[in-house]
């Protein structure tokens, strides 16, 4: 038997939840059999999604419930390490990070919902 990969979509939140440089939602993504914090914010007009991990030291980034970008709302901040990430590319811009980024997601905005595009395996006969 030959495995197929598929695409599924997982609801995260309405298209209206995410303001442009404000607070994100948080939710849940399946990472090899481990549920991993993940989250999800609108920058420029797009929406970004990424594991809710920093670079430097794998710990959760929001300083509130949500809140990702710093006070300019034009950077992603860690509260714990103050280092800087690319809302739009999850790239490292300063701090601790060293120059790793954010691992990113894949998302999509449909129908006034934002959407997880999760892989999934299913069994050919």
């Amino acid at each position: 038997m030959a495995a197929a990969t598929r695409l599924n979509q997982r609801l995260i939140c309405a298209g209206d939840d995410l303001v442009d440089g404000g607070r994100g939602v948080r939710f849940t993504v399946d990472c090899n059999g481990v549920s991993e914090a993940a989250f999800a914010v609108r920058f420029r007009g797009r929406v970004h999604a990424y594991l809710n991990r920093c670079a430097h030291v794998p710990v959760e980034m929001d300083w509130q419930q949500g809140e990702f970008f710093d006070h300019s709302g034009l950077y992603l901040i860690c509260a714990t390490h103050g280092a800087l990430y690319a809302p739009e590319s999850g790239h490292c811009l300063g701090g601790r990070c060293n120059g790793k980024g954010l691992a990113a997601l894949s998302v999509i905005e449909q129908d006034g919902q934002i959407l997880l595009i999760e892989e999934g395996k299913e069994s050919v006969g």
